[in-house]
């Protein structure tokens, strides 16, 4: 079971990744919890409004997010299903944000549930810098 489980986030991050190129408001919509808690390189906070926004508006442009280093750990089971993934993944990005370029690699975390839905979303998620 955790072997399907971990295939299907491995699909999940990737529409994730095409979406952040896109800037793919729609499907940004779909994958992200609407109580996403995500925690930026600088400490901040940010919601699903304020990631929505920020592509919508076009503050946010990535123009290449590269994944490596990827490991996917099923953790959480209610009635005998997965429902709680938990994804690491080194991402080398090129963008930017507001007027300012950026190129870096990065490591995310995040936390993938099954919504009432059977739709799995995004609830959590933290981002560093690697030096």
């Amino acid at each position: 079971m955790n072997d399907s489980v971990e295939k299907t986030i491995i699909e999940y991050e990737e529409r994730l990744r095409f979406a952040m190129l896109q800037s793919d408001v729609n499907a940004l919509e779909e994958l992200l919890a609407p109580e996403l808690i995500f925690t930026n390189h600088l400490g901040q906070i940010l919601t699903k409004s304020d990631d929505i926004l920020a592509h919508k508006s076009g503050k946010l442009k990535i123009n290449t997010l590269t994944l490596s280093e990827s490991k996917v750990q099923v953790v959480g089971h209610v009635a005998n299903a997965a429902n709680i993934a938990i994804v690491s993944v080194r991402t080398y990005i090129i963008g930017r944000y507001a007027d300012t370029s950026s190129t870096a690699d990065f490591r995310f975390t995040r936390v993938w549930t099954l919504s009432s839905d059977d739709i799995w979303q995004v609830v959590a998620g933290h981002s560093s810098i690697i030096t």
